[in-house]
């Protein structure tokens, strides 16, 4: 019985991440330099199924915004193609809380890239994102994001 009982409770703890194909951290110690994107390279066996793709983002309480724009840029593999998008979130509420989940100082935001999506072909992509913010009344953006610790990608399958 007791084996029994010990397999379910393997067998429930790798069944849970059975989802994620891909998830890769860079840590940004120093803050997040405008126009340095973080690249992340992804081979791409599975041109049919469709995934979904997060931005995984780990800041701290020293994070000044509540929301988070970015842009990122995805270069096809064997191509010149590149799928650029410029992505808004909502990283606190209106009275300051931080929406990420963690208990300690922090919080970790899993944040929808893209949804539902198919590569277009199979081979190796190189997704870069770069962090866009900047003060209001400002046309220059922040030169260095600070409370921002990691930035990750990740794919799941559907």
């Amino acid at each position: 019985m007791r084996i029994v009982i010990s397999l379910l409770f393997i067998g429930l703890l790798l069944g849970c991440n059975n989802k994620v194909e891909y998830s890769q951290y860079a840590s940004l110690p120093d803050g997040w330099e405008a126009h340095k994107p973080v690249l992340f390279q992804i081979e791409v066996s599975d041109s049919l199924t469709p995934k979904d793709l997060f931005i995984m983002v780990r800041n701290t309480e020293k994070y000044p915004f509540s929301n988070l724009f970015l842009i990122t840029k995805m270069e096809q593999p064997n191509s010149n193609k590149v799928i650029v998008d410029t992505l808004e979130y909502e990283m606190a509420t209106p009275d300051g809380k931080w929406l990420g989940d963690g208990y300690s100082a922090v919080k970790e935001s899993k944040l929808w890239y893209k949804e539902h999506f198919t590569f277009p072909s199979k081979g190796k992509y190189n997704i870069k994102i770069e962090q866009a913010m900047r003060k209001i009344g400002d046309n220059e953006g922040v030169n260095v994001l600070n409370g921002i610790t990691e930035v990750g990608l990740r794919v799941e399958k559907r």
